[in-house]
Order: structure tokens, then C-alpha cells, then sequence
């Protein structure tokens, strides 16, 4: 497990472009036939993939957690973007089909993940903050999370948005979890941007072709930066960063987000005048 540690608003503008994709971008973890995490110093936040193919893969600890197993004090979210698969929680089998998401609670000690067929496998992003209490497991299916349309096509950012797990749908301590769908025109994403400095935010990119790229926007308003990225890369946007970004074609990307509060709505604008 690879750890990232971020930088500070003071140390962000004299970064490098270099520096910041260091600091704030998380890249090949996606690897086929095995489980890539990365431990985040924001908010003790743990993201990766598992991607089984024709073996089951089994969840572990890692050093870093100081856990006899990984959600001893954590909780975790599990969204399929590829092919049908299966999660194994505690002997428990839970069949996801693609974008489908898992919730799976604090003190389960047995997770594994199955492809139902190797040569289409599933692809689980993976999402895990620390849990001080312990909610059920549950499957949220695509159909039952949510859908809301926002956006329009005039402003190209014409979208619909799905709710996993927030207050009104799969119970957790503190992880809030989704996915916005850009509709075929569309490139803008959380346009007028906004910070919360209660919460941080983690966006995994996907749904991308292969020449493909999002222009992935961050910084204070007042000091914008972006970062290029690909399909299935995963930027961690600390609450004093705007998140916005805007892709050469539609693409899809989850947000996942942890820290004082659950409120999806709390959150401080920042005006697309304001921004330099």
C-alpha cells in the first residue's frame, strides 16, 4: 500500500506540475488480477481497485492500518465498473452487475471478490474511511440510487447524478458515495465549482476511451491549477480545493467523500466570476 501525502494551500502554488500530480493524483492503480491501494493522509482515506480475474481476491491489512484485518476500524464502498461480479463478505455473497455498489461495514474480517467471467471481469474501485460504528452491509443496484438529472445542454454540462450511500440510502459513520454520468455533448463537471472545508472529496475518472482525457481543476478560487488525467485515475481533493473539471469527450467519474459531517448539500459556492 503506497501512501500520499498532500500539500498544504501555503506550499500548493509554487508546486510544479510535477509536484502536484505527486501530491494529489493517484495513477496505476487499476491493475488486473489484484488488489492496489494507496493510504491517504487526508482524513486517514484508503482507495484502489481489486480486479479479479479467473482467482478470487481476498481484501487484506496492510502494515500502515496497525488492523488484524481491514475494516477492524474502518468501513468501505465498492462500486463495480466492469463486468458481473460478486463481493464475499463474511461467507455473505453479494452479486454486483456493472454499477452497482457495495456499502460494507465496520468488523466484517472476510472480504473477497469474484469475476463471473475472467475474460469480461469486474472492476471494484474501492473507497474506505475509519468507522466509529457499525452499520449493516448493503447493495445498492444502479436503478435504486437516486437518479437525478441537473445541467443542460446549452451550458455542456448536462448530467445525471447517482447516490449510493448518503443519509438517505445505504447507512454509514462518515462515507458519502456516488456517481454522475456526463450525457453525450457534455464535458463540464461540478460547474459552478464550490469547496467544503468539513469534508474531503476523492474523484475517480472513468468511462474514458483510450486518447481520451479530463482537465481536472483544483486549487482555492483564487489560484487555480489543473491536473490531466486519464481513465481510472483518482485525484483526492482537499476541502480548501475547488473540484471541477472538464473532459475532451462525456465521461463518467465517482465521488466519494469523508470527514465532520453526511449533508451532500453542504458545501461553499464559488462563483464562476471569482475564479482566476
Amino acid at each position: 500500500m503506497k501512501t500520499l501525502l498532500l500539500a498544504d494551500p501555503v506550499r500548493y502554488p509554487r508546486m510544479t506540475t510535477a509536484e502536484l500530480r505527486n501530491s494529489f493524483l493517484l495513477e496505476n492503480l487499476y491493475q488486473p488480477g489484484s488488489i492496489q491501494l494507496a493510504y491517504v493522509d487526508l482524513d486517514r482515506a484508503v482507495v484502489g481497485f481489486a480486479v479479479p480475474e479467473a482467482s478470487p481476491l481476498h481484501l487484506p491489512t496492510d502494515d500502515a492500518l496497525k488492523a488484524a484485518y481491514f475494516t477492524e476500524r474502518r468501513e468501505l464502498g465498492a462500486l463495480n465498473i466492469g463486468g458481473a461480479g460478486s463481493i464475499l463478505v463474511d461467507g455473505q455473497r453479494y452479486d454486483l452487475a456493472h454499477l452497482d455498489c457495495l456499502y460494507i461495514g465496520k468488523g466484517n474480517r472476510e472480504v473477497q471478490f469474484v469475476s463471473e467471467d475472467k475474460s469480461r471481469p469486474a472492476a471494484f474501485y474501492l473507497l474506505s474511511y475509519p468507522a466509529h460504528t457499525a452499520f449493516p452491509t448493503t447493495l445498492v443496484k444502479e436503478a435504486e440510487a437516486n437518479p437525478t438529472e441537473l445541467g443542460a445542454t446549452e451550458t455542456s454540462n448536462k448530467r445525471t447524478i447517482y447516490k449510493y450511500i448518503h443519509l438517505q440510502g445505504a447507512r454509514s459513520c462518515q462515507l458519502v458515495m456516488g456517481v454522475t454520468h456526463l450525457a453525450a455533448g457534455s464535458i463540464w463537471n461540478t460547474m459552478p465549482p464550490h469547496t467544503h472545508m468539513r469534508r474531503s472529496e476523492v474523484y475517480m475518472y472513468f468511462h474514458l476511451a483510450e486518447g481520451a482525457r479530463v482537465f481536472h481543476f483544483m486549487g482555492p478560487g483564487e489560484e487555480t491549477r489543473h491536473l490531466v488525467m486519464k481513465d481510472r485515475e483518482i485525484v483526492v481533493s482537499p476541502g480548501w480545493s475547488i473540484h471541477a473539471g472538464a473532459g475532451t469527450s462525456a465521461y463518467s467519474f465517482c465521488w466519494g467523500m469523508g470527514g465532520e459531517n453526511q449533508d451532500y448539500a453542504d458545501m461553499d459556492p464559488v462563483p464562476v466570476e471569482s475564479l482566476l
